[in-house]
């Protein structure tokens, strides 16, 4: 597990394999300002500032979560926040820097 923290993750294969999981739920930590600017389709916005907001949108905290910021910080501590409050199948993404699909406004 403890080398895995340090490994880079590549977007475009998280979005493969949330899109083939079913009942996921992909989240975009970055603030409204940026997640207006251009975003993943299909994700949620809940700023890591915010994160505490998240039960609204999950309520089952053994839902899938995929989790991706602008370049991978934000999506680090919110994947570690998440776990510990409970939710038990969180997945980081990474930045969306490296995202290489289209983005939605």
């Amino acid at each position: 597990m403890f080398t895995n923290f340090f490994k880079r993750t590549d977007i475009n294969q998280g979005i493969k394999e949330y899109d083939s999981t079913p009942n996921a739920v992909l989240l975009d930590v970055r603030t409204p300002q940026e997640y207006k600017e251009g975003h993943i389709p299909g994700s949620k916005n809940v700023p890591l500032q915010s994160l505490d907001k998240v039960g609204m949108f999950v309520e089952n905290k053994d839902l899938p979560l995929f989790v991706y910021c602008y370049s991978g910080g934000r999506s680090r501590q919110a994947a570690s926040i998440l776990g510990k409050t409970g939710y038990t199948n969180v997945k980081n993404l990474g930045g969306i820097t490296g995202y290489s699909g289209e983005l939605e406004q």
